[in-house]
């Protein structure tokens, strides 16, 4: 285990052990976007309800024009009581989200307790800044952060922007190339003190709807067995509902998509 003067001693801070170990990334440099087809996530959504937050995205991640991956997990655990949904450049997300979860573990074991959601939104917001000369290449991460607060009781909601610019929504967030068809969906039919089947229902709908408009975003895929990620976040913590739920769900939206 590395050593420390009092002087330089990083504390509770996992990314700063890095630096002070060496262990640091180097910064790419050049137009990374032109060079390479980077595999891309897209459109992830997250809404309130009365006893928390729903989280869910779609499993496609394209190159260009091309479908790179059917089955990318873009909503991922953070821990306890809250979740991250990623779009953007498919790899620097993946890594933001690893080292997320290693500072809250790390943070917790140093300090002895965990941080408070409003100080896990903004260690999220120090990455996403921190990620801005490789944004600025084209490889973009724009995260959504969601939770249940413990000392306030209620769900919360948190998007950024590529400068690490952390913002809280009230009611829903949506963000990647759907945003626009899933969020006016959502805004649409969205109203306080939603259930949790409706606010899942909800979600699914948004993400419908955006695949069904945007070629980056994939729809239900019962051929493959291939459903959105959906997560809802409450006081009892975090739990992923199984594909045999999501099916019916989305069943029941293709039912009245027929009937219309």
């Amino acid at each position: 285990m590395p050593m420390f003067t009092p002087g330089a001693d990083p504390g509770s801070s996992f990314p700063e052990l890095l630096k002070r170990v060496g262990l640091t990334p180097a910064a790419t440099t050049g137009d990374v976007g032109a060079e390479l087809s980077v595999p891309h996530a897209t459109t992830c959504v997250a809404l309130r309800f009365a006893g928390g937050v729903v989280m869910a995205g779609d499993r496609r991640a394209t190159s260009g024009n091309l479908i790179s991956h059917r089955g990318m997990e873009k909503v991922v655990q953070a821990d306890l009581h809250s979740g991250v949904a990623i779009a953007g450049a498919a790899g620097p997300a993946m890594e933001m989200v690893k080292l997320f979860q290693l500072q809250l573990e790390h943070y917790e074991k140093v300090e002895g307790n965990a941080l408070s959601l409003e100080g896990k939104a903004n260690q999220l917001s120090m990455m996403v800044r921190g990620n801005l000369p490789a944004a600025m290449q084209g490889m973009v991460v724009v995260p959504i952060f969601a939770g249940y607060d413990l000392l306030r009781t209620n769900g919360r909601l948190f998007t950024y922007d590529v400068t690490g610019g952390r913002y809280e929504e009230h009611d829903y967030v949506a963000t990647g190339s759907g945003m626009l068809h899933a969020g006016t969906v959502i805004k649409i039919a969205w109203r306080d003190g939603l259930d949790r089947e409706a606010a899942v229902a909800l979600a699914c709908r948004g993400l419908w709807e955006a695949a069904d408009a945007d070629s980056a975003t994939g729809g239900p895929d019962a051929l493959r067995g291939i459903y959105p990620v959906v997560a809802v976040i409450t006081a009892d913590g975090w739990e992923r509902l199984d594909d045999i739920e999501l099916a019916a769900v989305f069943e029941s939206i293709a039912a009245e998509v027929r009937a219309r």
